[in-house]
């Protein structure tokens, strides 16, 4: 988004939609972010249709929802500070990104979390 034209476009392309309750436009990352129970699909389709423009999922989730957020496919040096790639969503990245219960099992077993854990005195 170039303009406030445009920037005030895209907004009102999704405002009147039935279900939508908020309207964010970040012009700095291109990004709208709209919040109420509305379908993603429909809101693209809508946004494309009114405005002409391309319109895509924003493809980056915070840091914290992935397991392993430095797994090839998920890190991603274009994201916002905070995000990574949502690797869990893309079937290819996906096996990279879960953690194995073998890795789980001994990577808990020296966790602060876990009471039962190895303590060296």
């Amino acid at each position: 988004m170039d303009c406030e034209g445009c920037e005030r476009r895209v907004r009102k392309s999704v405002e009147g939609m039935k279900g939508v309750s908020n309207v964010t436009v970040d012009p700095k990352q291109s990004k709208l972010t709209v919040e109420g129970f509305v379908q993603p699909n429909k809101v693209l389709r809508r946004v494309m249709h009114r405005t002409g423009k391309k319109a895509e999922l924003w493809p980056y989730v915070p840091y914290e929802v992935v397991p392993h957020p430095y797994a090839p496919g998920a890190y991603d040096k274009k994201a916002p500070p905070g995000y990574v790639r949502n690797a869990l969503a893309d079937p290819l990245v996906a096996p990279l990104a879960r953690a194995s219960s073998f890795e789980v099992k001994y990577t808990s077993a020296f966790s602060d979390d876990n009471p039962n854990a190895c303590t060296i005195m």
